[in-house]
């Protein structure tokens, strides 16, 4: 019997200490079952050299302490089903010991029987290890999904920290760069107004030297025709001095102002509707819809285009082609916003023209072709050019925010962008087109022919 109860802690010891893990996790707990595995290992060797009675019943009682140790502790009480186990087989030993002690002559005849009360003790204890086996590994596989578990959503929580650092730092910058660009462009409330602000100002800046070049014939005309009015009012004055005053020529002189002052007025208002048309881009927000001839607005925007990259490249000349379906072509547009995307399509245009006239010199000869067609209540604006052509692998995000083909500061990316949403949101048109690298760009533009207010 002594070596069953040696056993028994023996293996309660073991199972304990690798099930719990009790050296890592609970130190002090594992200490204390070695000094239960020692005790037992030196009430083991002493049961051979002492009285086997006495022994047994020093066996008895450590092993009873040795299971209350185990049933009172909080961290043992996955582990109390091992103490079901092995209680039958002490059980029995106990109360065999004191049935032989009190009815010692009844005991010699039913002596017999102890043999197979330990035997069914042990087939207990068998089934009930198995049994424990069985849930140990679930519980262990258990433990291991959880600790998979408890790593995945550390490692999660670990991500989003570091996403949280990253947004914040990027959050940051954006904040400053939206800070200083707040300083440039007073007046704007969010992000995406001041790149849109910053844009039509950019294209402000292309159409200045065109607008100079515009506005200078008509200024000419307005100081010419001043220059002979003053002229003609001294020559009516020394006529008027005269004795005898020829009024034929004084009638003469003035139909003559007359003549000079309504051209001074048409041209004063030809170089106002310009400088309008350049306030106009420039103004945030946009505006309302008015009764324009295509055609004008197209050749104007081509014409102020072509002149700002010539100031800026005296060299620089290209043959500008056109074909109107008609000589008016009226429809209901907002200006501002249309004459946006004619700059952005003709900046693009004689941009890659140049670039192209750059590498292959003077075998090649750039060209610009604006035409237009008028059909089914549809107004179709073709804007072609011989120039450097778009790779197919970037033909499909030309009209994405941000991307352009252009150097590093030649860009914003934001031009074709806002052309579209012009096009396709704010006149519920199409804004498409083909290319071929290294030979041709094509955009086609088609709106609905709306006349009426």
């Amino acid at each position: 019997m002594e070596l069953i109860y040696f056993l028994i802690v023996l293996l309660l010891v073991q199972f304990l200490t690798s099930t719990l893990h009790t050296k890592v996790v609970i130190p002090k707990l594992h200490k204390e079952l070695v000094i239960a595995r020692g005790i037992a290992i030196a009430l083991f060797l002493v049961s051979f050299t002492g009285n086997e009675l006495f022994s047994r019943w020093i066996w008895h009682i450590y092993i009873t302490g040795f299971f209350a140790y185990i049933y009172q502790k909080e961290e043992f009480v996955e582990s109390r089903s091992m103490l079901f186990s092995v209680a039958p087989i002490v059980g029995i030993g106990i109360l065999w010991n004191l049935f032989s002690l009190l009815f010692p002559s009844t005991f010699e005849e039913y002596d017999g029987f102890y043999g197979t009360f330990k035997f069914i003790g042990l087939a207990w204890v068998v089934a009930i290890w198995f049994q424990n086996r069985k849930q140990i590994k679930q519980l262990e596989s258990e433990r291991k999904l959880r600790m998979a578990e408890e790593e995945n959503y550390r490692l999660a929580q670990v991500r989003k920290v570091e996403l949280e650092t990253l947004v914040a730092e990027r959050t940051k910058e954006i904040t400053m760069q939206k800070e200083e660009l707040e300083l440039t462009l007073e007046n704007l409330h969010t992000t995406q107004a001041q790149l849109v602000q910053s844009e039509k100002m950019a294209s402000l800046g292309e159409l200045t030297a065109g607008i100079a070049h515009e506005i200078q014939n008509p200024l000419n005309f307005v100081n010419n025709f001043a220059e002979v009015n003053t002229e003609l009012i001294q020559e009516l004055k020394e006529e008027q001095q005269r004795e005898q005053p020829d009024l034929d020529l004084i009638e003469e002189i003035f139909r003559d102002l007359a003549d000079n002052m309504t051209k001074m007025v048409h041209h004063g208002k030809r170089a106002d509707s310009i400088v309008k048309g350049m306030l106009q881009h420039s103004r945030l927000g946009a505006g309302e819809r008015e009764l324009r001839d295509i055609n004008a607005l197209a050749d104007e925007y081509m014409r102020l285009a072509y002149h700002g990259l010539r100031a800026k490249n005296k060299s620089f000349n290209a043959a500008l082609e056109k074909n109107f379906d008609r000589e008016e072509l009226v429809c209901l547009i907002t200006p501002q916003d249309f004459g946006r995307v004619f700059l952005n399509i003709f900046n693009n245009a004689f941009y890659a023209i140049m670039e192209r006239k750059k590498r292959e010199g003077e075998s090649y000869y750039p060209s610009v072709w604006l035409s237009t067609f008028q059909a089914d209540g549809q107004v179709e604006i073709r804007i072609k050019d011989n120039g450097l052509g778009i790779p197919a692998a970037v033909k499909d995000k030309i009209f994405e925010p941000f991307f352009t083909t252009k150097p590093s500061g030649e860009g914003t990316g934001l031009g074709l962008s806002l052309s579209y949403d012009i096009v396709t949101n704010g006149h519920h048109g199409t804004l498409e087109v083909e290319s071929k690298s290294g030979s041709f760009t094509e955009f086609i533009i088609k709106i609905p022919q709306n006349t009426h207010k």
